[in-house]
């Protein structure tokens, strides 16, 4: 059995072995690949390169894709959509054009893309520093979706996706645990067991003529275990224009509360909607409150540039001074600040200025610089670019459902639109009738990692992760393989 065929029995159940609770197949494997040759792997496929190890001991992960992003000029989504107004989308079919290589499982993972702010959140003593550098790290968690306009691919039932990065120091794990509502649980612990992130998504898709908005529903938490804290969100909704003619463009708009369970701090952060002239395009204003509702200072800045806090009372006086036409200091553009490079075309809102500094605000956060050929790989961060890479020894270990084993999403980074087309209608074909397969023998779908459960901090239905025991496995025999 070839690793495609694999990963089809892992995700649709057809293979009873491989659709039990329990992440057995790399805990079997650890004994045999201790006498692996590292340099071999037990499954067929294409990987991306050797890994290559810098003098410092760090893996270097890949740095462009194998084949540059097609062109979507040619096709129209409106003989699709059309007749999806005010409808959810999550049932539609969409051709494989509309979509980026990854799965929607890989780009939750970019939720760790600025990792150094919940270790900078793990480090401060003072619970408000603490609480402005986690604001940060939920604003930064969207910036990866800037100008990112192609939609993921939807992960099948029973789909994972982990990942270990000793740079960084974390691991992390998802599971796409249903299919109707579509919901996708993720766990993420650091390597130094300073942090637990956690949470379950379900994403309400919605056509509105012009625009697809995008409704982000379940909790998002964030335990900082020295602290004994923990921290609850929701994510914006995010909203792609100009679907039907024109440039395709991005905004995230409404509010998001972080709430602090263990000191009653609220954290308030208003994702400002682009207006009618754009000048409110990408804002984020809010405050940080004590739990007495006192506030203890004020965050600004754009979710697609930096973030900035100050004092309560130098952001009102600011305010004063704007509205009656006093001199206002503008905060240079940074190199790492990446601006569009069209940003007047097709009725897409023009951008009438950066981030307006206000004297004695400190940075809480800038977005990283992308890689300079990022408009030919669908707009990828440095970090969604190595998310997807299979490097050699990585199929002997990984779990046979995991988004990398995915043909469709493997032959479309290479290129191969028409077999990738092929591959993507093929899947779901194979989910549809293993679906009608167990209603047929009343079979409930039995997930691996993750149980439905209570969120402990908010009350409300959450999806939580069930043990270690694959973390143990997978970390034991990457090490042997590249160390």
């Amino acid at each position: 059995m070839n690793s495609e065929e694999e990963f089809y029995d892992a995700v649709t159940g057809f293979d009873s072995d491989n659709s039990s609770g329990e992440f057995s197949e790399a805990n079997h494997k650890v004994a045999e690949m201790l006498d692996l040759d590292p340099h071999q792997s037990n499954r067929t496929g294409k990987h991306n390169g050797e890994t290559e190890i810098q003098e410092n001991g760090i893996k270097r992960h890949r740095t462009s894709l194998p084949a540059p992003m097609f062109s979507r000029s040619d096709f129209s989504v409106w003989s699709i959509l059309k007749k999806c107004i005010g409808l959810e989308l999550s049932k539609i079919t969409m051709p494989i054009v509309f979509n980026e290589p990854l799965s929607f499982l890989q780009r939750i993972t970019e939720y760790m893309e600025h990792i150094y702010l919940i270790n900078k959140a793990c480090s401060h003593a003072d619970p408000l520093e603490r609480m402005q550098a986690v604001a940060a790290f939920a604003v930064s968690a969207v910036a990866s979706q800037w100008e990112r306009t192609g939609k993921p691919f939807n992960p099948l039932l029973g789909e994972t996706y982990e990942l270990t990065r000793e740079d960084l120091g974390f691991r992390f794990i998802s599971e796409q645990v249903s299919h109707h509502p579509p919901i996708s649980a993720f766990y993420s612990e650091g390597l130094n067991k300073d942090f637990i992130f956690h949470g379950s998504i379900y994403p309400k898709l919605k056509f509105w003529g012009k625009s697809i908005e995008a409704e982000p529903r379940g909790t998002i938490t964030l335990e900082l275990l020295k602290h004994s804290e923990a921290y609850t969100w929701t994510n914006p909704t995010c909203c792609v224009h100009n679907v039907i003619i024109g440039k395709l463009w991005l905004e995230q708009y409404g509010t998001v509360e972080i709430v602090n369970h263990s000191t009653g701090d609220k954290c308030v952060l208003n994702f400002k909607p682009c207006g009618l002239f754009g000048k409110e395009l990408h804002r984020v204003e809010g405050y940080i409150q004590d739990k007495n509702r006192k506030k203890l200072c004020v965050i600004y800045g754009k979710w697609t540039e930096c973030l900035w806090c100050t004092d309560p009372t130098t952001y009102e006086t600011y305010k004063k001074n704007e509205k009656r036409g006093g001199e206002q200091k503008k905060l240079k553009p940074s190199e790492d600040v990446i601006k569009s490079e069209n940003d007047e075309a097709d009725d897409m809102p023009e951008v009438q200025d950066t981030v307006q500094f206000i004297p004695g605000s400190k940075l809480l956060w800038r977005i990283n610089c992308r890689p300079p050929n990022s408009s030919q790989m669908y707009n990828f961060t440095s970090f969604a670019v190595s998310l997807n890479e299979l490097e050699k020894g990585m199929e002997a270990i990984l779990a046979p459902t995991d988004c990398r084993l995915r043909p469709d999403i493997r032959n479309m980074e290479n290129g191969n639109m028409d077999v990738a087309s092929k591959e993507k209608e093929r899947l779901e074909e194979k989910q549809r009738a293993a679906r009608k397969e167990r209603a047929k023998d009343e079979v409930e779908w039995q997930t691996r990692w993750f149980h439905q459960g209570t969120n402990p901090y908010t009350g409300t239905s959450d999806w939580l992760y069930s043990g270690t025991g694959m973390f143990l496995a997978y970390f034991l025999l990457w090490n042997h393989l590249v160390g």
